[in-house]
């Protein structure tokens, strides 16, 4: 995999949205200086915003700043040319200064500052902000020239006055990858997601990352902001998340399906990161919809 910075705006136009139809998302970890919008539609996956690690599925709405890096990576299954699978999304990129620095500064702006600076962790929007993002970016697919501008202006303002939204990567996380770095941690990524299932070592990773154990164990916990440990535990729990709310299995079936060797220790790291336990998540999502 490579790493990218991208830069997905024409230099004749202040914003740009697409819809996305494909296998799969673009697996690879990324950052870019515009804002960025993004609604699936279609899919599942696993969601890394900075040192953020959630499931996402249909409905997902995130909001990233600036050079936040970020991908979404498709459950496994998206790899393998399933002909039954694949996803869907629609994404806005727009410069800060589209608004124009002058007014940025005024009292009128004040909450759109606010919103451009929690977006810099990156926000997950929820409720009627999520559905009002989705019609709106259908509307900006076919809006064209000025009205487009307008739209998104207006989009904006609702995301700046909604207390519907959570904020993804913790407030002391910074973006410290370089070039080569992006590629290693992707590298990792892909392995921990086609391999979590299973045992993993950290010995295994470090040989991914072509670093001693020792090495590749400082080494992550820098570029991640948490132990590598830490890293596979989320990404079992969060497929243990989507198990339980889209599947009637029992819970002993979805510790197994999701890597973990017993059932105590599934159980205390469920807890741990969801502040539930299995059957206490399961009839909570089923009550209010609760996303992990």
């Amino acid at each position: 995999m490579k790493a990218l910075q991208k830069s997905p705006i024409s230099p004749d136009h202040s914003l740009e949205v697409k819809r996305l139809i494909a296998p799969h998302f673009d697996p690879n970890w990324h950052f870019h200086p515009e804002f960025q919008l993004f609604i699936v539609l279609e899919g599942t996956g696993t969601r890394f915003i900075g040192d953020s690690v959630h499931p996402f599925r249909k409905g997902d709405v995130v909001f990233t700043g600036p050079n936040l890096p970020h991908v979404w990576r498709s459950d496994q299954e998206y790899f393998t040319h399933n002909e039954g699978l694949s996803t869907e999304g629609i994404v806005i990129y727009f410069h800060e200064h589209i608004l124009g620095d002058a007014f940025l500064k005024t009292n009128e702006a004040y909450k759109l500052r606010q919103l451009f600076l929690h977006a810099r962790r990156g926000m997950t929007f929820t409720g009627a902000t999520a559905d009002h993002v989705e019609r709106t970016l259908y509307a900006l697919l076919d809006a064209r020239d000025f009205n487009r501008v307008l739209l998104l202006f207006q989009l904006l303002n609702q995301l700046a006055n909604t207390d519907e939204f959570s904020l993804l990567a913790t407030s002391g996380y910074t973006n410290t990858l370089k070039d080569a770095d992006t590629r290693r941690m992707n590298d990792v990524h892909a392995y921990v997601m086609a391999n979590f299932r299973d045992k993993i070592t950290l010995n295994e990773a470090a040989a991914i990352a072509s670093m001693t154990p020792t090495s590749f164990s400082r080494y992550f916990k820098v570029h991640a902001n948490k132990t590598f440990s830490e890293f596979v535990s989320e990404i079992r729990i969060g497929h243990a998340c989507k198990l339980l709310a889209e599947k009637k299995i029992a819970v002993s079936q979805v510790s197994d399906e999701s890597g973990f060797q017993t059932m105590s220790n599934f159980n205390r790291q469920f807890r741990n990161f969801t502040g539930y336990n299995p059957l206490e998540y399961r009839r909570k999502y089923a009550e209010s919809s609760l996303v992990y």
